[in-house]
């Protein structure tokens, strides 16, 4: 059998939620499909590829073109070409970790990943570029009802694809992601003394406070940062909270000057620290030194930042919305992303009670336990063989 996969994703230089799943997976893929050739799509006129390791695998070709992606996808769109599968040379069947549009051959079958609709939720969260981009070029409708095998997420991504799409629920497949902190040894255990002077070293270094509340994700309208600096606000009133600071960790995304605006408006804005974007070693060191992980997103389709904040055991707090609680489960605070009077009452509650702390870490830990990338490549490539 031969596998095709579209990996263009992975050239985008800051890994966002879509890379972190396609460069974990696909690995996983090719080594649990020992026996399958794997035949890779790249194309780009100005990212490179990173040069990993399972590129060189026995049953791994590359196929990398310098085609710009705007000239593929308005040629797919406009005139179903060029086939991707004959590109490569033939495939049997070709996977989508992402929504890209692509044309294939009648022969070739189609499996596609959705993350999430949240362009069709919340359309105000995009630049009118970006609507278009989702909208009218990706025309992930078409994609969705021209896929033999659609793969999902969450159960909540799932649900969209019945409602807006009128997809079959029976063409659907929900597979969980897994989290990237299995593939990354713990840096700091709060248990080991040795690691807690570690902790207290990388806090001086990074001139954090003592406590500090943790936000990390992109930086854009959708993942409620205006609220979370609200919130902030409202906490610092109290001197209890003085030693306490805000860190938002992060690239920047579309219409994210709001965000700059309200922090450079606060009266409590030397307390706010925003880091930029992180390598995968910084972001768990920041998750391993904070006091309480915050995430009142108002959409996800999966959200990979509080299970992470989990596993490293920090206590979460995040929304009751979307794919949120059963990603989270009763492991979490889930709160109203609109109101951010219950957001600074449960993070009061947390900096305030060590036993509820303790008692959400070890709830935490377990939850984030369930999620594992091996797991979710062996179903996924189950499923790509049986479209």
């Amino acid at each position: 059998m031969v596998i095709g996969i579209d990996i263009r994703v992975l050239g985008n230089s800051i890994k966002s939620g879509i890379e972190e799943y396609a460069e974990n997976l696909i690995p996983l893929l090719i080594k649990e499909g020992g026996d399958i050739k794997f035949k890779l799509f790249y194309s780009s006129s100005k990212n490179k590829l990173p040069d990993y390791s399972w590129l060189k695998e026995k049953n791994v070709e590359l196929y990398k073109f310098n085609y710009p992606n705007n000239i593929l996808f308005t040629s797919s769109r406009f005139f179903n070409r060029p086939c991707l599968d004959k590109m490569v040379g033939g495939a049997d069947v070709f996977f989508f970790p992402h929504f890209f549009i692509s044309s294939l051959s009648p022969e070739c079958k189609r499996v596609t990943i959705f993350h999430d609709l949240s362009y069709l939720h919340y359309p105000e969260f995009l630049t009118p570029v970006k609507r278009v981009w989702h909208n009218l070029q990706m025309r992930p409708e078409w994609q969705a009802k021209f896929s033999d095998k659609i793969i999902s997420v969450s159960e909540s991504t799932k649900k969209d694809l019945v409602n807006f799409y009128k997809i079959d629920p029976a063409r659907i497949e929900v597979i969980c992601s897994g989290i990237t902190t299995s593939n990354v040894p713990r840096t700091f255990d709060v248990a080991n003394s040795s690691d807690v002077v570690n902790i207290i070293n990388f806090k001086r270094e990074k001139n954090l406070p003592d406590r500090f509340i943790l936000f990390l994700g992109k930086l854009e309208p959708r993942k409620n940062i205006v609220g979370i600096i609200k919130a902030f606000n409202n906490l610092k009133t109290d001197p209890k909270y003085k030693d306490v600071g805000l860190v938002i960790a992060g690239a920047k995304g579309w219409l994210c000057e709001e965000i700059f605006k309200e922090a450079d408006g606060s009266n409590y804005r030397h307390h706010i620290i925003f880091t930029g974007h992180l390598s995968k070693e910084e972001k768990f060191l920041y998750y391993s030194a904070a006091d309480v992980f915050i995430y009142p997103s108002f959409f996800e389709g999966f959200g990979f930042p509080p299970l992470e904040a989990m596993s490293f055991g920090v206590p979460v707090i995040t929304s009751r919305n979307s794919s949120l609680p059963e990603v989270v489960g009763d492991a979490a605070v889930l709160i109203d992303p609109y109101d951010v009077v219950e957001l600074e009452l449960w993070i009061t509650k947390i900096l305030g009670d060590k036993k509820l702390s303790h008692f959400m870490v070890k709830k935490g830990t377990k939850q984030a336990s369930k999620f594992n990338w091996k797991d979710a490549a062996s179903k996924t490539l189950e499923a790509i063989i049986k479209a």
